[in-house]
């Protein structure tokens, strides 16, 4: 059975958007997965279902979640194969300059003319690229905040998207990828 990497966006952010991890397990066990786990509380889940296509999965979670937590919970799913892709990506264009390192998981592949204007985007005191579903924004000394809004993240690249940093994405890549 395929194994799958879902990350929920935003949850736990405010008062109206409590989503525990206990909550999240019995939900993604409720959409048929399996051999469940979660790492931290910010949305992060490795499932195994019968399913074998990420588009479905993805799907019978977010009606899961939203069913147990009362709200919508849009959610990108990776297989573990995308996933060790992208924490291999982060790896590589991870520096020792850098102050922050934020990956963008997209839910679809940007429009190419969405994606020009993106990479191409001013960013203060860093960099950003995109390979695929994922957006690594690099970021320097004297970095701006604001250019790591993933609601303005989503919006210039008109996909659903989610974002985590370097630690995260490249522990769960090896955590949950080389099963």
């Amino acid at each position: 059975m395929p194994t799958y990497v879902a990350f929920l966006r935003a949850i736990n952010l405010g008062a109206n958007r409590k989503f525990a991890k206990a909550d999240i397990a019995a939900a993604t066990e409720a959409a048929g997965g399996t051999d469940v786990a979660t790492y931290i509380n910010t949305g992060n889940v490795r499932l195994t279902t019968r399913m074998r296509s990420a588009t479905r999965v993805r799907a019978a979670l977010e009606a899961a979640y939203l069913e147990r937590a009362g709200f919508e919970v849009p959610t990108i799913v990776f297989t573990t194969d995308e996933l060790a892709a992208i924490g291999a990506d982060a790896e590589e264009l991870n520096r020792s300059d850098l102050e922050r390192h934020y990956v963008y998981l997209m839910r679809d592949e940007p429009e190419p003319e969405r994606l020009e204007a993106f990479a191409a985007r001013a960013v203060e005191g860093g960099e950003i690229v995109v390979r695929g579903r994922a957006a690594h924004v690099l970021l320097g000394p004297g970095y701006q905040a604001g250019n790591v809004d993933p609601g303005k993240v989503e919006k210039s690249l008109g996909v659903v998207a989610t974002n985590r940093n370097f630690n995260v994405v490249t522990t769960l890549a090896r955590q949950w990828c080389s099963r």
